[in-house]
C-alpha cells in the first residue's frame, strides 16, 4: 500500500518526468561529489559518546533566540551536502515538501511540519560541521545496522569494536522504546527539542525521525521500538513520500507563500524561538 501511494506521490511531484522512484536516494551513483565523503566523515565520528556531548552542549536551548523567518532565511546560505539528489538552497526544500502537502488536504499541523522539518540545520550557524547536522540517522549505543548507507565507513567509528556498543542491543533494552535510545546527532533530534513544546505529538515524531531511513525504509531497528512507537511512525512514513519526492528544479515563489506561513506559524509557534 505504502509504495503504490508513493509512485501516485511521485507522479504528481515529479523531480521530473522521467525519475524512478527507485532513482532517488542513489547513493552508488549520487548526483553530487560530497555525499560519499560526507557519510565517512559522519560514520566515523557519530559515537555514542560524541552524542552525549553534543546533547548536553546544544540541548539547554541558549545559544540563540531567533523569530521563524530570521532562522528560515538564513538557511539559504546551505547546501546540503548529504543529500545525493537536488542541490536548491533549504527554503526552497521546505516549501516545495509542505506545499505538496497542503496540497493534498492534510491538517494544517503536517503542513507546519513540512515547513519546519530541516530547520534545526542551523546547527551550520553555531559553526557545527555538515555531518554533525545533515544527513541520515542512527542510533548510536548499539550495533550499526548493515542497512544504513554505506554501512562499510562504521569500521572506522570507535564503537564499531567495543563490546559495550556493538552487540544487537548495545546499552539497551528489547522494544525500550525509542524516546529511551540516543540517535546520532542532527538536526533532527535538535529541533525536535526546540519544537516539543509547540507541535502535535505526530508532527514531533515526524521532525525528530524523518532522517531514520534504516528503520522507515528498512524496519531495521523493530527490536528498540515499542508499541506507541509503531503507532506514531504511521505518520513518519505519510511524510517520507513528501520530504522525498517533492524534491524539483522548480523553485517556489517565496514572497507569495510567505504570508500563508506566517499565519500558520502564529497559530502554533511564539514569536521568538529558543535556539
Amino acid at each position: 500500500m505504502m509504495d503504490l501511494w508513493e509512485d501516485d506521490l511521485l507522479e504528481r511531484y515529479p523531480e521530473n518526468p522521467k525519475k524512478s522512484k527507485e532513482e532517488f536516494r542513489n547513493y552508488d551513483n549520487p548526483a553530487r561529489d560530497t555525499v560519499k565523503e560526507f557519510y565517512k566523515m559522519n560514520h566515523t565520528y557519530q559515537t555514542y559518546d560524541f552524542v552525549l556531548e553534543k546533547e548536553k552542549e546544544f540541548l539547554s536551548l541558549d545559544r540563540k533566540k531567533m523569530g521563524l523567518w530570521d532562522a528560515i532565511e538564513y538557511l539559504n546560505t546551505l547546501v546540503d551536502d548529504s543529500d545525493p539528489d537536488i542541490d536548491l538552497d533549504q527554503t526552497q526544500h521546505l516549501l516545495q515538501t509542505s506545499e505538496a502537502i497542503r496540497a493534498d488536504g492534510h491538517p494544517d499541523w503536517f503542513v507546519l511540519t513540512g515547513f519546519l522539518h530541516d530547520l534545526g540545520k542551523v546547527l551550520c550557524l553555531f559553526g557545527e560541521p555538515q555531518w554533525a547536522v545533515v544527513g541520515d540517522t542512527f542510533p548510536v549505543g548499539c550495533r550499526f545496522s548493515d542497512k544504513i548507507v554505506y554501512p562499510d565507513f562504521f569500521k572506522a567509528n570507535h564503537d564499531f569494536s567495543n563490546e559495550k556498543y556493538n552487540t544487537k542491543l548495545g546499552v539497551y533494552e528489547e522494544n525500550c522504546g525509542l524516546r529511551n535510545v540516543h540517535m546520532s546527532w542532527g538536526h533532527d533530534e535538535y529541533l525536535y527539542h526546540v519544537m516539543k513544546d509547540y507541535l502535535p505529538e505526530e508532527g514531533l515524531y515526524i521532525i525528530r525521525y524523518h532522517s531514520f531511513y534504516a528503520q522507515h525504509r528498512e524496519h531495521a531497528y523493530d527490536h528498540l521500538m515499542d508499541e506507541h512507537d509503531h503507532a506514531m511512525f504511521k505518520w513518519v512514513d505519510k511524510f517520507n513520500p513528501y520530504d522525498l519526492y517533492t524534491k524539483a528544479p522548480v523553485k517556489p515563489n517565496v514572497a507569495e507563500l510567505k504570508p500563508y506561513y506566517e499565519d500558520l506559524a502564529a497559530k502554533y509557534l511564539p514569536d521568538t524561538i529558543r535556539f
